[in-house]
């Protein structure tokens, strides 16, 4: 059995908490402002990121999401919302593709993974690392970081989560994942940044819509990765959601 790094924070309802391709540190911050809210928060690492191994035998974003429905059954969750960034959001979809009885709702958060005319995802692969962040945020000076004074550990933890996240999603879309999506029959938020560039708001009514009931929700002001630029807006509409019968 592949070995899951997590982390495990709070107490309450549990949400399943999962982070895209910038890795742990990206989601770390706002687990433990939800965990702050009353409610259990599970972190987990996917194999290769974050300075952990990646066994041979996980290559797919399915994978991950089959790792992620036996940790649920290994930690004996019920009632869980699992909430997923960029790959995460992807990996959120997944899971709920395969109907475990112990989740309850999805939050997909400026997910990847879909095919939509005309809204390409951007090229991930083929850009640097400040070209990156410069589409990821509504304000990208706000997180400007020089990649050239990270530490060679630092320099060697990207390197790993950039190989990792070519492995699991080289072209960041699955061609048959839009069709599959209307087989979901949980409640599902799908949340979006309105100056998401990664991935445009387009693109995000577009992946709504392919999920039966899926509610959507822009958030002004806010790039690819809410969770960092704007925590409070939310943080505002997950717990509106999970509140919601």
């Amino acid at each position: 059995m592949t070995s899951i790094t997590y982390t495990d924070a709070g107490s309450g309802r549990p949400f399943l908490l999962l982070h895209g391709g910038g890795g742990p540190l990206t989601v770390a911050a706002f687990a433990a402002t939800l965990a702050a809210t009353g409610v259990r928060v599970v972190t987990p690492t996917h194999p290769g990121f974050g300075g952990t191994a990646r066994p041979d035998e996980v290559t797919s974003v399915p994978q991950l999401a089959a790792l992620y429905a036996g940790l649920l059954d290994e930690l004996d969750l019920h009632d869980v919302i699992v909430v997923g960034n960029s790959i995460g959001g992807w990996i959120a979809a997944e899971l709920g593709l395969l109907a475990s009885p112990r989740v309850t709702k999805l939050a997909l958060v400026d997910a990847v993974g879909i095919e939509v005319s005309g809204h390409p995802v951007a090229d991930f692969f083929s850009l640097t690392f400040p070209e990156v962040a410069e589409l990821s945020y509504h304000d990208p000076a706000r997180f400007a970081i020089d990649p050239t004074t990270f530490t060679l550990e630092q320099q060697a933890v990207l390197a790993g989560n950039r190989a990792a996240l070519a492995v699991y999603a080289g072209t960041m879309t699955d061609a048959s994942l839009r069709t599959r999506l209307s087989a979901i029959d949980v409640p599902t938020l799908v949340v979006w940044g309105s100056a998401d560039r990664i991935v445009d708001a387009d693109y995000g009514r577009a992946f709504a819509a392919a999920i039966p009931g899926a509610e959507f929700a822009l958030l002004p002001e806010t790039g690819h990765l809410p969770q960092l630029e704007s925590p409070q807006r939310l943080l505002d509409v997950l717990t509106g959601f999970a509140g919601r019968s």
